[in-house]
């Protein structure tokens, strides 16, 4: 590759639209560039990479004997109603029309497309286990695209899928693609940490995702000195033991002027009901949150959440719990349509059980009467809270879970705080953000029974075969590689997923300067070096290196004034080390180099 007639044009200053490191710096060093929001073109050494990137999983994927296919990315709309998620996905998918008005949609993901080539071609027990892959294009309309390839609308994705025969199979497939995975990140140079997941609306009955830690990343997750890690929408709450209400004393209702906050409603209670045992505190409160979720068939449905009052809800746990419906904000109109909800004195009196009689849909989702009601887990029986008294001004004092109301259910939507409880017992968690670079699901039998998958076992009866997902995000992983391997100068490519391994700079004027980078350009080549040669003739010393820079090559090697003593220059991208050699010499330790960091 020429610098001369490489199609790349290098960028001084930020897009106004880049807000992480990775975006900013594959736009301006010529490696993507914005067609849409969310929606990228790939140049010639972003190609480069995303290649490098996309072998590494192939080599990875074949080596526990997974056999590549490649789907369409338009796909029609059967299969996804089959599996319920042409509801399911909502406004997530793009959806579009044939001419003659069919519905087909641009593919998110492909379970159901391999379920039914499986069932096409296979029959027998004795076809299982298999495990097939593709690195396929998928789309997903996001509602807000943001940091370039980390949240898209068009992504390149890694998925493949296992079938077995029965469960102890699905273990060991599972098991094979896990470490798989373990030896992909590893060879990408990524830092990862494996938590448990949500299964949300893929299913299944496992699910643990590959985090990369990082301050941008959209992801929280936990971890503990003992070692649980979760996705923070997957830890579970240490649930107290109940307690007996025996002997306490009635509930009562207070007044409690201008208090419609928990910080109002504290102030009020301490000074105008204080209690001989200390303070109140916002942990002896009950709030109660009114949400709307908006379901796949389009219907909405007011529920409402309590929880102790020094928590908040987590939008993101509250919407991995309800899935496939999405959270909305509660509207002044849908306040305004149930009169029982006094806004900032809402008590439990007139929810769920507690309130009116209510009539449910098909769906068991109540269309008349109470709100559903959800509770905390922390809110065990025996547990005595101030709340709201559904009149203004007023709060009840020491109602008692269990004995003076109760809930439709309970729900995990409180946020997770730093020095909460492991579920495990393992200590207490800490809070760190990451980017998902994979996902593993034990999908089990949701889409072999939607779309009829079964095969004849050795006694000849036919059984539903049992499935596992995995997905890799292929040009995410591709975005934290350079979210991670960057400094205030540009990229700084790992060796084995760089455009190049060395970066040829002829830094002069004169024409043995260039004859000779130009040679030793091709000896690099000729004993498999990758080479990158900026053979400008009219461009500055300092713009080669600041473009050199920029585009991160891992290795530099400089013709310029030091030839005149005999020597050239090696550079290392990172660390910015740097040593003069003679020309003669510079091929064998370039080489030397190269095969160093490729080992490593």
């Amino acid at each position: 590759m020429k610098m001369s007639s490489l199609f790349v044009r290098t960028l001084r200053e930020d897009p106004a639209d880049a807000e992480v490191a990775s975006h900013r710096l594959l736009v301006r060093a010529g490696y993507i560039r914005r067609a849409a929001p969310g929606i990228y073109s790939w140049l010639p050494l972003g190609l480069r990479v995303l290649a490098k990137v996309e072998q590494i999983v192939r080599e990875e994927m074949d080596a526990i004997g997974g056999q590549e296919v490649h789907f369409p990315a338009l796909l029609p709309k059967e299969p996804y109603e089959a599996s319920g998620r042409w509801v399911e996905y909502g406004p997530n998918i793009f959806r579009l029309q044939d001419r003659k008005g069919a519905d087909y949609l641009l593919a998110p993901t492909h379970e159901e497309m391999f379920t039914l080539l499986v069932k096409d071609l296979y029959s027998s027990y004795k076809d299982l286990p298999l495990a097939l892959y593709q690195i396929q294009t998928k789309y997903r309309d996001e509602a807000r695209p943001r940091a370039g390839l980390i949240r898209g609308r068009e992504f390149i994705m890694k998925d493949a899928y296992s079938f077995d025969v029965d469960d102890a199979g699905l273990e060991r497939s599972y098991n094979l693609q896990r470490e798989a995975y373990q030896r992909i990140f590893d060879r990408l140079g990524l830092e990862y940490v494996i938590v448990r997941a949500m299964s949300g609306a893929m299913g299944g009955s496992r699910s643990e995702e590959f985090l990369h830690p990082t301050a941008i990343g959209e992801d929280t997750f936990v971890r503990s000195p003992g070692g649980y890690a979760a996705n923070v929408e997957a830890v579970t709450t240490p649930v107290p033991d109940p307690l007996p209400f025996d002997g306490l004393p009635a509930a009562e209702v207070l007044d409690t002027p201008d208090s419609p906050t928990i910080d109002t409603l504290v102030d009020a209670a301490n000074r105008l009901h204080p209690r001989a045992e200390g303070p109140w505190t916002a942990a002896d409160t009950l709030k109660n949150v009114v949400l709307a979720l908006r379901h796949p068939d389009g219907s909405r449905e007011l529920v409402a959440v309590g929880l102790p009052g020094d928590r908040e809800v987590d939008l993101k746990r509250l919407q991995a719990a309800v899935e496939p419906a999405e959270v909305e904000a509660a509207t002044d109109e849908d306040l305004r349509s149930r009169p029982e909800i006094v806004k900032g004195y809402l008590g439990p009196a007139v929810l769920g059980p507690n309130g009116a009689p209510r009539e449910h849909d098909g769906d068991g989702r109540p269309v008349s009467g109470a709100i559903r009601y959800l509770l905390d887990p922390r809110v065990v029986p025996g547990t005595a809270w101030i709340t709201g008294a559904d009149e203004a001004g007023k709060h009840v004092f020491g109602l008692v879970a269990g004995r003076d109301f109760t809930a439709d259910g309970t729900i995990e939507a409180a946020e997770v705080r730093a020095g909460d409880p492991a579920p495990d017992g393992s200590g207490p968690l800490e809070l760190a953000r990451g980017i998902e670079i994979g996902h593993i699901f034990a999908l089990g039998r949701k889409y072999a029974e939607a779309l009829d998958l079964k095969v004849l076992d050795q006694n000849g009866k036919a059984v539903v075969v049992t499935m596992g997902s995995y997905g890799i995000g292929v040009t995410r992983a591709l975005a934290a590689l350079a979210e991670g391997n960057n400094d205030e100068n540009g990229l700084v490519w790992p060796m084995q997923v760089a455009p190049a391994h060395v970066h040829v700079l002829a830094t002069g004027k004169g024409q043995e300067i260039f004859d000779t980078a130009a040679r030793l350009a091709r000896e690099l080549e000729a004993v498999g070096v990758e080479v990158l040669y900026d053979d400008r003739p009219k461009v500055s010393a300092g713009v080669k290196f600041a473009d050199s820079e920029l585009i991160g090559v891992p290795l530099s090697l400089v013709v310029g004034r030091g030839l005149a003593d005999g020597v050239v220059e090696i550079r290392r991208r990172a660390g910015g080390e740097r040593e003069e050699i003679a020309p003669e010499l510079a091929v064998a330790r370039v080489r030397e180099l190269v095969d160093e960091a490729l080992a490593g």
